[in-house]
């Protein structure tokens, strides 16, 4: 029956049905194999109910699908440009850091890319950027800002480990502290192939430079979000679901009071849009819960455990081995259904091997974050090609370059913990 039941899993599975029914069919027959009452699975899933940090998802989803639907992409772009577009590179170090700070607040690497590539396309060629380079530029910066507060990724990886009892204490604070300095690794690095291929092509952007006292002051209401909200979060001052509620308010009250480019008969909408998102996750986050202490009551992590140390004996073949693994799922996968699927399986295993859970979210997210436009299915590739009209095979040539450099970022997060726990750990 187990085998029967199994197959019949993995087939609905490749019949397309959706991810929740098929981790709770798996957690179902698991339990019921091991004969254990099938209702364990209604208590694991409420312990989702008692997650303080559960508030936090749809006050920052709802937030940002505020902050994508108003105009803030332009003002951004045009902030971004008056204060770092006269350096060398600075065209391209405008667009790594509007992209990463939009996708860090709205949370949708897809929408930074409809958005804000649809305004730094242009403007890069208009720069003396070649094609090719301007589309791998805007493709991959899409997803840059997933290792920043206060990205959703984070926080449900957050979730999930504290919800496994592994023995190690840490907070959602934490690895938002840990995704800093990885982050602008991979900004600097960026730029830096920028300013070495493209610096003979397009050293200083022509035209006149934009009046950064404007772009400030048509800023000047969304401003203090980033850092009331982030300053809060990272002295400790607010929690994290009560810097989301503070974010979610304040940005109701710029966007549909104060700019008026939301009006009330688009709030019901947008908010259903944003719930719908955040329904689908907490639902598959529910029954992850219970697949997840199923596989502990079964020594599956252990078991794991034991088979890659007849394949790999240290940490560093391990990371280098993880690293393959989660590049390959990264570009067939999204990214919630990564965090659920994988993460009950290697967080204990990593363990073991010494590696430290902040440390390993952070590497997890890295190489989400390249998966995303890793060909031939990454998300973002064909997000951009719908959006700018081009053949998908020419996205993949575009972005093979900026892959090459975050990869070389990748490694450095990888085998360099401080990276990603020196702001963490004294």
């Amino acid at each position: 029956m187990g085998g029967l039941g199994s197959a019949l899993i993995a087939v609905f599975a490749l019949m397309g049905a959706p991810l929740f029914i098929v981790i709770l069919a798996a957690a179902m027959l698991g339990f019921y194999g091991s004969e254990i009452p099938l209702t364990v699975i209604a208590i694991e899933m409420y312990r989702i109910v008692e997650t303080p940090m559960l508030l936090a998802l749809p006050l920052f989803t709802f937030a940002g699908y505020i902050l994508a639907e108003s105009g803030l992409s332009t003002r951004l772009v045009r902030l971004t440009e008056a204060a770092l577009g006269w350096l060398p590179g600075g065209l391209a170090l405008v667009a790594f850091v509007t992209c990463a700070f939009f996708t860090a607040f709205t949370g949708a690497s897809g929408v930074t890319i409809v958005a804000i590539g649809a305004l730094l396309y242009p403007a890069l060629q208009q720069g003396g950027y070649s094609e090719r380079f301007s589309l791998g530029l805007v493709t991959t910066s899409g997803s840059l800002g997933l290792l920043l507060a206060p990205s959703l990724p984070l926080i449900l990886y957050g979730v999930l480990v504290q919800q496994m009892d592994l023995g190690v204490e840490f907070t959602i604070q934490d690895l938002f502290l840990a995704g800093l300095m990885p982050a602008l690794l991979m900004i600097v690095l960026l730029t830096l192939y920028t300013v070495v291929t493209q610096g003979r092509v397009a050293p200083v952007r022509d035209g006149p430079r934009p009046s950064i006292r404007k772009a400030l002051w048509a800023m000047r209401w969304e401003l203090p979000l980033p850092v009331v909200v982030l300053g809060g979060i990272y002295s400790g001052f607010f929690a994290v679901s009560e810097a989301a509620a503070i974010t979610a308010l304040f940005v109701l009250i710029v966007e549909v009071g104060i700019y008026r480019e939301i009006t009330f008969k688009e709030l019901p909408r947008i908010t259903r849009d944003a719930m719908v998102m955040v329904g689908g996750i907490l639902l598959i986050l529910a029954v992850s819960l219970a697949f997840t202490n199923f596989l502990v009551d079964a020594e599956v992590p252990q078991w794991l455990f034991e088979q890659v140390q007849r394949v790999v004996e240290s940490p560093l073949a391990f990371l280098l081995l993880l690293n393959i693994i989660l590049l390959a799922l990264g570009a067939i996968l999204d990214i919630f259904s990564a965090l659920i699927i994988m993460i009950p399986l290697i967080v204990p295993v990593a363990l073991q091997f010494g590696i430290h859970p902040v440390h390993l979210g952070i590497i997890f997210l890295a190489n989400m974050q390249i998966g995303y436009f890793t060909p031939p299915v990454g998300m973002n590739l064909f997000i951009a090609s719908y959006r700018f009209k081009k053949p998908v095979s020419e996205l993949y040539r575009a972005t093979l370059p900026f892959m090459a450099v975050l990869m070389v970022a990748l490694g450095l997060i990888t085998y360099i913990p401080w990276l990603s726990l020196g702001l963490i750990i004294d």
